[in-house]
């Protein structure tokens, strides 16, 4: 294969704007905003759950007053038709000692029973502000809901954005790079494998291998437009004037 050296460092951009591509997917997939959503919706899953538990509470306590309520304005009814009974004094003396005894156990029943409904009351009371509270905090939950996703969704463009761009920007740089040659790097990349590095030092840029001196006079040897691969990774190694190559060689 050939490529001018040009050409050839011109899949050194490339790399490093796949490079970029990667980290921004990788944002993308691990936004922080989006995590702040979940966490949101999390707490509003709670929150909603305390509303249920709370609404429930409130019902069955209501439904317990107007049971105690029902049963203590029956008592105070019959108490009252008891007590006209008495005051009328058509009653004889057994029938009035009984009716006495019972008015007496039914006003004891009475006050037990408006001793309940206070106890309700105060629950109700305290329910009710419970209620209040939890059903604040699914509203705050939620304001701070949207603000989450509004963030969320502007870093997601943005983020996307930037893919675009670095995507566009490796459109126009592929176009100075023989298909040939680019068509390998794109292979190695589909591979999992780095597709291009920089012959630096002796070593590939790629698997950060030291090359032998027989390599590197082989290297040195090649043209400057012919593309050469690492023996170990099967990378393109990009030849500069940092590659330490031996004196002589077709360095640039």
């Amino acid at each position: 294969m050939k490529a001018s050296p040009a050409g050839q460092r011109r899949l050194l951009d490339i790399a490093d704007l796949d490079a970029e591509v990667a980290r921004a997917r990788h944002r993308l997939r691990n936004l922080p905003e989006a995590e702040q959503v979940a966490a949101v919706d999390a707490e509003l899953e709670t929150a909603a759950q305390d509303v249920t538990a709370a609404e429930a509470a409130v019902a069955e306590l209501e439904t317990e007053y107007e049971r105690v309520d029902a049963e203590l304005t029956g008592m105070t009814e019959h108490a009252a038709r008891d007590r006209a009974q008495l005051e009328a004094g058509a009653l004889g003396h057994k029938a009035m000692a009984e009716m006495q005894h019972e008015l007496a156990g039914l006003e004891r029943r009475r006050d037990l029973l408006e001793s309940d409904l206070l106890e309700i009351m105060e629950r109700q009371e305290a329910l009710g502000m419970e209620l209040e509270r939890v059903r604040a905090t699914v509203t705050r939950l939620n304001e701070k809901r949207t603000e989450a996703v509004t963030a969320r969704d502007h870093a997601t463009a943005t983020t996307e954005n930037e893919v675009t761009e670095f995507l566009s920007r490796r459109a126009a740089t592929a176009e100075e790079i023989p298909a040939d040659v680019l068509a390998v790097y794109d292979r190695l990349r589909e591979q999992g494998r780095v597709g291009a590095g920089l012959l630096r030092q002796k070593r590939c840029g790629a698997c950060r291998m030291e090359l032998d001196p027989r390599t590197l006079s082989r290297i040195a040897a090649a043209a400057e437009d012919e593309v050469l691969r690492c023996e170990e990774c099967g990378a393109i190694m990009v030849r500069t004037e940092q590659s330490g190559l031996p004196t002589g060689g077709a360095e640039r």
